[in-house]
């Protein structure tokens, strides 16, 4: 009798032991699932992985940056009377017109542009050509890709005049101003393509054989160019 109640209870026992086994397998097993084996194990668990890093401020926007541009574009003559006294380039065709110059990002916002140009016009036999040497600002609306801008200069216009007209054929040199209207639109952080609108003022004074003549000699350029950073 005592012999089968000690089978009865090494077989409870037995059972009693498997089952907790069991249960000690599965809740390891659940908790591999859920990655609990390093915490429990004390191992180490890898870190999560890192985003990615933050694009930086393109170089364009930054404080400081010089630059190198280029245009090339038309020049549309003021269309002021060419008969009246003070009067303008009435009756010229449009003609060519470029640029080169040099600046600097002073700011984000701003920027310094020094410039050295050319444009002129004709009509039949009659001849006007402008250079001007200019320097100026850029107001700027900050974008990764696209940066629109007014700007503002001043600077001196050498001129030259060839009207049968007016019996002017004389060269003169004289303060004049533009204003301007544009938009870069970045390539890459170094190089954008870059179009501007651009009105110039400039009187110039010649002789004739009637005496002294004043002559509006401005106009808009448009103008398509680049910009190199560097």
């Amino acid at each position: 009798m005592r012999k089968r109640h000690a089978l009865i209870l090494a077989g409870l026992f037995v059972a009693a032991t498997a089952a907790t086994a069991a249960t000690a397998v599965a809740a390891d097993y659940d908790r591999y699932e859920r990655g609990d084996r390093y915490r429990d194990r004390g191992e180490y668990a890898p870190p999560p992985p890192r985003r990615a890093a933050e694009v930086p401020p393109p170089r364009h926007a930054q404080y400081g940056q010089p630059y190198f541009f280029a245009h090339l574009g038309i020049f549309d003559p003021n269309s002021d009377s060419s008969v009246l006294p003070d009067g303008g380039l009435e009756g010229y065709d449009s003609g060519g017109s470029f640029e080169l110059g040099i600046g600097s990002r002073v700011s984000p916002v701003f920027a310094i542009d020094g410039t050295f140009g050319g444009y002129g016009a004709e009509r039949g036999s009659d001849e006007v050509t402008v250079v001007p040497l200019t320097i100026g600002g850029r107001l700027i609306i900050p974008h990764p890709f696209i940066e629109p801008y007014i700007g503002a200069g001043l600077g001196l216009y050498a001129t030259h005049l060839e009207d049968a007209f007016r019996a002017i054929d004389d060269s003169s040199t004289d303060f004049g101003g533009y204003l301007s209207l544009g938009a870069d639109f970045w390539l890459n952080p170094r190089v954008a393509l870059n179009f501007e609108g651009k009105y110039h003022w400039v009187e110039s004074t010649f002789d004739s054989n009637i005496g002294s003549e004043d002559v509006n000699l401005g106009g808009w350029t448009a103008n398509l160019g680049v910009r190199v950073a560097f």
